[in-house]
């Protein structure tokens, strides 16, 4: 009976010190000042917003945040402010143990640029963000579309974007007055009549069937004129 006792009060009195340690240890962890701030850019992307300016963001109430106890850091008031960031698309902040604040950022990708007044990217979700002044994004650039038109052509700039061959071609996209869009080509000079936003994988089909034949005949810069507006069929017309 005595050892039973003995075995019990030994056990509570572990469970007892590994309490009191705990307790200890999260009060020095909170009392810890953050010593560093490290910012990763997940995956491979052209720098459309940087280190500096995400460190910016990281300072709250005016003070630096290598300044602030952990305790009152709140690191998801951090992650809002980062991500109401019109570069970022989202941010994951945490702490660890030995007193690092660390950011992972992952920016918008632009796909497209508009060319108005005040130009603007068309990022993969199809919003709206602004020009970098830390990097030129190498799309296509758009002409002649307002804001309101965005939603209208981005299917057709998801297609280039997602499409390898029409990435490599195409560096342009034009709204004429009739309503129909024109694609404006890297290398060839002969006007791309691609019609309505309609039938996308159909005129995209045609358009690489007719490229790969007159590719074949060397005759792409006989044309002046291609037009792939018309149901399964490509028409040219000759200079």
């Amino acid at each position: 009976m005595k050892k039973r006792i003995f075995t019990y009060l030994k056990f509570s009195g572990l469970f007892v010190l590994i309490a009191v340690l705990f307790a200890f240890s999260s009060k020095r962890n909170e009392q810890r000042k953050i010593n560093e701030v490290l910012v990763e850019f997940v995956e491979e992307q052209d720098p459309y917003v940087n280190e500096r300016t995400v460190n910016k963001l990281l300072i709250q109430n005016r003070n630096r945040v290598t300044n602030v106890g952990k305790e009152i850091l709140v690191l998801n008031t951090v992650e809002q402010e980062l991500d109401a960031h019109r570069m970022i698309e989202y941010s994951d902040v945490y702490l660890t143990v030995n007193g690092e604040l660390r950011a992972r950022i992952k920016q918008r990708t632009p796909i497209a640029r508009v060319n108005a007044v005040t130009p603007f990217y068309v990022d993969v979700t199809g919003n709206m963000m602004p020009l970098s002044d830390n990097y030129s994004a190498h799309v296509p650039i758009i002409h002649n579309i307002s804001e309101r038109e965005v939603a209208n052509v981005f299917p057709l700039l998801k297609k280039i974007q997602e499409d390898e061959f029409l990435k490599k071609h195409v560096v342009g996209v034009y709204l004429g007055v009739d309503g129909n869009y024109e694609l404006e080509l890297r290398v060839y000079t002969f006007k791309l009549v691609f019609g309505k936003i309609e039938k996308l994988d159909s005129k995209i089909r045609n358009f690489k069937a007719f490229y790969q034949k007159a590719l074949r005949d060397n005759s792409l810069n006989r044309y002046k004129k291609v037009s792939l507006q018309y149901s399964n069929q490509v028409v040219c017309t000759i200079k």
